[in-house]
């Protein structure tokens, strides 16, 4: 079925269910990190919306139906030489949703963010129009208010993406320090430097490594992190690494970064068990979901005496700022490792409405997944509330994929909320899509 078809074929859902609930999106994956209330909704099939249409090598573009998951837009993609500039982490992620939310990887202290990197959105608004948004034509404000909007401005159908040359190869120098201040220093220094990629971890107080990575034609060996061995481990083990190209673009799917160990699959035993297959986003993701609609470890904790809250956030702190990031994270979270990524915004000239960052300054990312338990009671959310006051107060900025605590006044302070008004007022008019608030903060 072509483009075409499919969106004439979506139009029609859209006539049918004129007048009904707010409208979603009937999809097989979702990589949001929040429990979402029961409320009626229209749901709109776009799965078929999954193909890579068109790739350009000269002129360095791919064009692509947004929820087709990065796996497959980078395996057709690497077909030809190229990959996109920037690739989430995750296999199951969509280039759609990335547009939608905030897309990260260790590209980003070259090409900014998933959304920086977009060059033309065909996209589906609340009430049924189709729209193409594109830097400088008259839906130039919807183009950049689009990123951080979390379907509540319309859903990406089509995308026209930066494409940038790969090697087969990829050499990774993992860098370790003892002392923070080294270690942000050398990102810094790093992200001046020729490297194709650049990211770390904080694995303790005074144990981090800075992972710097360069494509290259020949390797005198390639490591395995899809089975047996785990990536994260080897960046203490290692000073040099060899992976291809592909292995190295997923290099954190296989063990989810680190959360793999929540479900018992760093075990070797469970390993064997699961087997390649099942060792990937896609499986964790399920069973992360499974366990959230039964409760099972929270069952477990309440049986051990323990007081728990998921802390699963991406935060963006200017460099200048990061040692007290660290130092706060460090002693009010407590959570181990953590991956620091650094980003600089790609398009200078830009501004991204809805998650604003000065082009002139580096940041980096600091992500953090898991449980924070103690044995004494403490207010719900209270541990992602005091993530959330310290990035604003040093300056920085929250992904929204996961729980927020936001007051509105603050919400809206920070995401701008009158200009987010304006675009809300004009592509949905009828208030057919909840509005950013209600997602990502009372989670409706």
């Amino acid at each position: 079925m072509s483009h075409a078809e499919k969106l004439q074929r979506l139009r029609e859902q859209i006539q049918a269910s004129a007048g009904s609930a707010p409208i979603g999106l009937a999809k097989d994956t979702s990589n949001l990190f929040r429990d979402r209330k029961q409320a009626p909704r229209q749901k709109l099939d776009v799965r078929q919306f999954n193909e890579v249409l068109s790739i350009n090598r000269e002129e360095r573009w791919v064009e692509v139906e947004g929820m087709t998951p990065y796996v497959k837009l980078v395996d057709a993609m690497l077909a030809q030489g190229l990959m996109p500039a920037v690739v989430p982490q995750l296999k199951s992620i969509t280039i759609g949703g990335a547009a939608a939310g905030v897309g990260i990887e260790a590209t980003s202290f070259r090409y900014g963010l998933v959304h920086e990197t977009l060059q033309e959105l065909e996209i589906l608004l609340p009430d049924g129009r189709v729209v193409v948004a594109t830097p400088d034509n008259d839906y130039r404000d919807l183009f950049y208010g689009f990123p951080n909007s979390y379907g509540t401005l319309g859903y990406a159908l089509k995308l026209k993406a930066l494409a940038v040359p790969v090697k087969p190869f990829v050499a990774v120098r993992h860098s370790h320090f003892d002392d923070p201040a080294a270690f942000f220093a050398a990102i810094e220094a790093a992200c001046a430097g020729d490297a194709d990629f650049v990211d770390g971890v904080a694995f303790g107080a005074k144990e981090f490594v800075l992972s710097e990575a360069r494509f290259v034609d020949s390797a005198p060996y390639t490591s395995d992190y899809t089975y047996k061995s785990i990536y994260y481990r080897s960046l203490r083990q290692r000073d040099t690494d060899y992976l291809t190209t592909r292995d190295y673009i997923w290099r954190w799917d296989t063990d989810w970064f680190w959360c793999s160990k929540n479900l018992g699959a760093q075990n070797p035993l469970v390993r064997r068990l699961l087997g390649r297959e099942r060792l990937n986003s896609v499986f964790y993701t399920k069973m992360m979901r499974w366990n959230s609609k039964w409760g099972l470890t929270r069952r477990l904790d309440r049986v051990l005496g323990r007081h728990r809250e998921s802390v699963i956030q991406d935060v963006d702190i200017p460099l200048r700022n990061a040692p007290a990031f660290l130092d706060f994270f460090q002693r009010e979270i407590g959570i181990l490792p953590i991956w620091i990524c650094p980003i600089r915004p790609y398009r200078t000239d830009a501004r991204y409405t809805l998650f604003p960052m000065d082009p002139d300054t580096l940041y980096l990312n600091f992500g953090f997944w898991d449980v924070v338990r103690r044995r004494h009671a403490f207010p719900a959310g209270q541990h992602n509330r005091l993530v959330e006051n310290k990035v604003a107060e040093l300056g920085g900025i929250k992904s929204l994929y996961s729980e927020s605590y936001y007051a509105p006044e603050d919400f809206w302070r920070i995401y701008d909320g009158e200009a987010y008004r304006t675009l809300k007022d004009e592509y949905d008019p009828e208030g057919r899509a909840r509005d950013l608030y209600q997602k990502c903060v009372l989670r409706q």
